[in-house]
């Protein structure tokens, strides 16, 4: 007991401080796994990787971990005597403690639940059950005072006193020693079972080795065994100094207490066998090793004083109990405090390491899964980009080949409405007067007439066609701009249909293009000599031969003679005068109409080249517009494939980012149980 180096509870202490130290970082392990699952939890939606059912799992542990760890903080050795009253069992743990710390002497000394703990401070004290209150203990005499004079204490009442550990060897190796009242003063053994008994990791039976085991000794233990399965059991044959008067006797009293210590153990209580039992049974003097430890630590000699014959051998059969006692209740405690725990842990480290398999496991399905997906996004991508150049430029081709189609076509048609252009202009009927206010008024309305009818004209000509063309080659374009689009875009019909119905605008604006046009109404007769000159030798010729008429007018007369002169006049007066009389306002009105088509017929011949290069524009600009919302589309589709990389590569990121550190937590768990099963070989299975 002197050389704390080797004593057998510093196996407790190890196996408490180790098994607390593993269960440290088991709970910051569980704790930093829940917050891991929480993490990745908050990822909602069809690529949620761990469920909520793990994330409970784990703060289940985390609580449950931290429970234990306080338990295992509290954990303790506990031993505790029980035989009738004044077998000495106050005096046996006193000889233990090397010190009479506890109420001993003749007579019923004990009459409550006693735990004696070591504390770190100087002093003594005790605590009752009902009060927090610390009642100093300076000596055992004032310690038994305290109990059975100052206060009254029931019998299933526990006072715990505390030691110091630095006056106490034993105490300083978390052992609590349980003393009690005899047994044959109470019927409540049920009550002190569950209350005192139910975590104790050895049972002492302290007997008086001057009679036999009792009845009522028996029916503790058998109501023990009936709680707990298969107790530790010490049986102590206390005052056995008393056989020294009778050495005749003692080996034959010896073995007939044996015989009857092993018969209960093995028989009665199936606790162990008989092999097992014959070290569970000791005979000593508590009395005397007492005496003799107190004298040592005084500084006498340990043998001093009257001692019976036989005190060395009872003094080594007592220490051969300490050892035996301290070597089992270590292991017992080992496995009694720790195993169900360790167990506990290992179930906790197991689920814990499946569930981050199952993570990793998880994200490591999703994670190619979304490779995939990118790398099937960037040839998407990478084809629409291509696509796209060779679409546009075979586009532009196209445009190109329909306007100048169109402009032909419209070149073609409007040449042929000029040249019928009279019979529009004879298809006009409005009032007409040579006065200048409805002249204008005529040529305007004319003007409007020229302009619908050659519109429509043409319109009825070109407008089909080139909305035949227009639309073949829109659809031209969807049909090769549709595959490089999305498929929730390719579902949208309504945008591969024109904005709005395409209508050519020829816009003619006859009103600017005839507003130089002079008409001349006057009356011309047709054989005068200036309309004769100027029919046959044209405007230009007219004028020179005009200029010298006077003189050779003489002579014509000389060689024509009068006669045949004056019927020529008489006949061209006539005709003179038919034709002034027929000169009315339809003869002017057709004059009008006639300088009019000569007019305007120059004139649109002009602006053919013009309109129809309009006309091929407003074509071009119709199918580039739809071609430019088709890019558009496009461009979107681009932008959404950029996004859905951008949004997988972030993904995978995270995935990845997962299976590190659900691969990490992963290797802890392992670490966690191999510290475990570590600690099982070091301690559980050497308990065993």
């Amino acid at each position: 007991m002197t050389d704390t180096n080797v004593s057998p509870l510093k196996h407790f202490v190890q196996a408490k401080k180790k098994i607390n130290a593993i269960f440290e970082q088991l709970l910051a392990y569980v704790t930093e796994g829940a917050g891991f699952i929480e993490e990745s939890h908050q990822n909602k939606g069809p690529d949620q990787i761990a469920t909520e059912e793990q994330l409970e799992k784990l703060k289940t542990f985390a609580s449950k971990v931290g429970g234990i760890s306080e338990v295992l903080a509290r954990r303790h050795m506990k031993v505790a005597f029980f035989g009738r009253t004044s077998n000495g069992k106050s005096t046996v743990i006193n000889a233990m403690l090397w010190d009479k710390v506890l109420p001993s002497g003749i007579g019923h000394t004990t009459n409550c639940f006693l735990s004696v703990e070591g504390t770190d401070g100087d002093k003594a004290y005790l605590m009752t059950e009902d009060s927090e209150e610390k009642k100093s203990v300076k000596t055992v005499n004032q310690l038994a005072h305290a109990l059975h004079q100052n206060e009254y204490l029931d019998a299933g009442c526990l006072v715990r006193v505390f030691w110091p550990k630095s006056k106490c060897v034993i105490l300083r190796d978390d052992l609590v020693l349980m003393d009690s009242p005899g047994t044959d003063v109470t019927t409540e053994l049920d009550t002190w079972i569950d209350k005192f008994c139910l975590d104790a990791d050895v049972f002492v039976l302290v007997a008086n080795s001057e009679s036999t085991l009792m009845q009522t000794e028996k029916q503790f233990f058998h109501k023990v065994n009936a709680r707990l399965s298969k107790p530790n059991i010490f049986i102590l044959n206390n005052r056995w100094d008393a056989s020294a008067s009778e050495p005749e006797y003692m080996d034959e009293v010896r073995q007939q207490h044996t015989d009857r210590c092993i018969g209960f153990l093995v028989d009665e209580l199936r606790v162990m066998d008989r092999r097992q039992a014959g070290n569970r049974i000791f005979f000593i003097s508590a009395k005397e090793v007492l005496n003799a430890r107190v004298h040592k630590a005084q500084g006498m000699p340990e043998g001093g004083g009257a001692l019976a014959d036989g005190f060395q051998d009872r003094l080594v059969e007592f220490q051969n109990f300490e050892r035996r006692f301290e070597e089992c209740i270590s292991q017992s405690a080992v496995k009694t405090k720790f195993e169900q725990h360790t167990i506990t842990a290992k179930q906790i480290i197991d689920t814990v390491k499946n569930i981050m398999d199952s993570i990793n496991v998880v994200a490591a399905d999703k994670r190619v899964c979304s490779l995939e997906e990118r790398e099937d996004y960037k040839d998407r991508l990478e084809f629409v980009k291509n696509q796209l150049i060779l679409l546009t430029e075979e586009c532009k081709k196209k445009i190109k080949l329909v306007a100048s189609e169109v402009q032909d076509k419209v070149s073609n048609a409007m040449t042929d409405e000029i040249c019928r252009l009279s019979v529009l202009v004879d298809e006009f009927h409005a009032d007409f007067h040579s006065s200048p206010q409805v002249l204008k008024l005529y040529r305007s309305d004319l003007h409007k007439h020229i302009e619908e009818r050659l519109g429509k004209n043409l319109a009825g000509r070109c407008s089909s066609a080139v909305s035949a063309s227009l639309q073949t080659a829109q659809l031209q374009m969807i049909d090769n701009l549709k595959p490089l689009l999305s498929s929730e875009t390719q579902s949208q019909n309504n945008i591969f249909l024109p904005y709005r119905r395409f209508d050519l605008s020829y816009d003619l604006n006859c009103d600017q293009i005839c507003a130089d046009f002079q008409e001349n109404v006057e009356f011309h007769f047709s054989l005068g000599w200036a309309s004769l000159v100027n029919r046959f030798l044209g405007p230009k010729n007219a004028r020179v031969a005009l200029l010298g008429l006077d003189e050779p007018s003489f002579q014509i007369f000389r060689t024509v003679g009068w006669r045949l002169v004056a019927i020529a006049v008489s006949l061209y007066g006539l005709l003179y005068a038919y034709e002034r009389l027929t000169w009315t306002t339809k003869a002017k009105e057709r004059a009008f109409k006639r300088q009019f088509v000569d007019y305007a017929t120059e004139k649109l011949q002009m602006v053919v080249s013009f309109t129809s290069a309009n006309c091929s524009h407003q074509v071009q600009q119709e199918l580039a517009s739809t071609f430019a919302r088709l890019c558009q589309e496009v461009d979107c589709t681009q932008k959404k494939l950029e996004e859905d990389i951008t949004s997988l590569s972030t993904k995978i990121e995270f995935l990845e980012s997962l299976q590190k550190r659900s691969k990490l937590l992963r290797n802890k768990a392992t670490w966690l149980e191999s510290e475990m099963d570590l600690f099982t070989k070091q301690y559980l299975e050497q308990s065993q």
